[in-house]
Parts: structure tokens; sequence; C-alpha cells
């Protein structure tokens, strides 16, 4: 793709990162999509983005263009309005996301139909300000998502700390739940660019009371987990900061390098610019 000025048609995974005006191709055969103009046959970036490539298409995808999600993205969200069978999430993007009261697990773990009294029993499981972890099961016909959180791992999130990235450094993967060895620190990473790094609870002690998934109360942290919850979220924040694709290798990375500073001075200038030389020149080695 970095080659496209000269008339490539390189299908390199590497995306290039333009700004507007930039020359991407003048290879007459490509045609122009979102975030592109054509000028004497070439094709320009007209905002600031990654250039993709779908066959023939060339787009640029904007920066600060919101979450879009897809089938199967795991996220992160915030619950808004509690409403007729339905929650509605903030999820970072253009709209609310919808968590409809069957796409969710009920106390006792069987399935079955939704009943008037687990109407009356919404806010017990999710209510306004809550956190949810789910995955997009489908799109509504306005564009909207359509959340569940029937696997055991999704529900309601506590014990932790909210870090908010760019959604494009989160890529889809099989796994977005992180498990570090830092003292069972876990990162939960939404596609949508919602971070949450909590105390690992194991999935065997919430299948033994089901009722733990809606439960407000918090897990007791000792000084020592905070210190470490504080860490891996400040390394995903300097990761951030760095424009550098987040995942267990690079958070792990971060983390490491800042053992030598206490938590809450991975983030000063002088410590994050040590760090943040390290981590390109170990990326860089891999």
């Amino acid at each position: 793709m970095a080659s496209l000025a000269d008339g490539s048609t390189s299908n390199d995974n590497a995306k290039k990162i333009v700004t507007p005006g930039t020359l991407i191709t003048s290879d007459p055969s490509f045609m122009k999509g979102h975030g592109t103009f054509v000028e004497d046959g070439k094709i320009y970036a007209s905002v600031a983005g990654t250039v993709e490539r779908i066959n023939r298409l060339i787009s640029v995808k904007s920066f600060g263009q919101r979450f879009v999600g897809e089938i199967g993205d795991t996220i992160v969200g915030r619950i808004t309005r509690v409403t007729n069978k339905r929650w509605m999430v903030d999820i970072n993007s253009k709209q609310d996301a919808v968590l409809l009261l069957s796409s969710i697990n009920l106390p006792g773990g069987i399935q079955r139909r939704k009943s008037e009294s687990d109407e009356l029993m919404m806010r017990h499981f999710f209510k306004e300000g809550d956190l949810v972890f789910a995955e997009v099961q489908a799109l509504f016909g306005d564009g909207a998502l359509s959340l569940h959180t029937r696997n055991i791992e999704y529900g309601k999130l506590k014990s932790g700390l909210l870090v908010s990235v760019n959604p494009d450094l989160v890529v889809r993967s099989r796994n977005h739940v992180l498990l570090f060895g830092f003292n069972n620190v876990q990162a939960i990473l939404g596609k949508n660019g919602l971070i949450f790094v909590r105390k690992y609870n194991s999935i065997d002690s919430i299948e033994k009371d089901i009722n733990e998934l809606y439960s407000d109360t918090n897990l007791p942290i000792s000084s020592t987990e905070r210190e470490e919850l504080v860490r891996v979220a400040n390394s995903i924040t300097l990761l951030n900061r760095l424009s550098i694709t987040i995942n267990q290798s690079t958070i792990t990375s971060c983390y490491e390098l800042g053992q030598d500073f206490k938590s809450k001075d991975i983030l000063t200038l002088n410590v994050a610019n040590s760090i943040a030389d390290q981590v390109r020149i170990q990326i860089s080695q891999n």
C-alpha cells in the first residue's frame, strides 16, 4: 500500500498514513472512495488518516472517525437508558447500541423465555452508568448494533478502571480478554476503543454463582493490586499516545520497560519519552 503513489497494485498489509493533499496513486485503474479526491487523473487524500483498499477502490479512514462495528466485535460500553425490554448502550459510535433483555444470561443459568418479572428486574441486571462487556450479534436496519452478553465472560464490569484509546489501534482478533501475570490483572480490549483494566476474577467462581455477574460490589483490591492496575492502564495510555497497536505483546513490553519507575510517573514527559524509544526499538526488532 505504501507504494501506491507510484502506481503499484501491491496488497501490502501495512496501512499508509496520509494527510490532506497527499498523492495516493496516479494509476488510472483505481477508483476514488471516501476521504479522497481526483485531480488530473490522480487520487489524493482529502482527510488525515489511513489508506484502505478494497480491490480497486481507494479510500481514507479518518483518524477522528467514530467506531463502526461489525458482527463478532467485542465492545465495552456504558448503559445510558433502560427502556422497554432493552438497554441502550453508549459504545463510542454514531448511535447507541441495543442490548435486548432476551440477549443476556439470567440468574439460574437456565435458557428460558423472559417473563414480566424479568422486565421489572431490569435495573437489577444493568442500570444507567453501568459498564458492560458484550459482543455484537446483529445490525438493525437503522445501523444500530444489537449486542449480547450470553457468554459467561461477558457482563457487567467492575473492580477496575476504564481507558479510552483510538479504536484503530485495537485490531480484530480471536482473543480480546488478556490476562497478565502481574498479580492477576486482566485487560478487556473493546474494539470500539474502550479498554477495561480490572482485577481478575476466575470464570469458575462466576459459574458457581451467576448472580455475581450482576452484583455492584467490587472485589477487595489491595494497595499492591491497585498499583498494578494503574501500571497496566498507564502502559496502555502510553501506547495510545505513540499510536502503537495495543495487544498482549505491546502492553507487556511497555509494562516491563516501566518497572524501574513508579506507575504514576510512566506518563510524565521524560519517563514516557524514555519508554517510548525502547518500545519502538523492541517493535522494530520483532
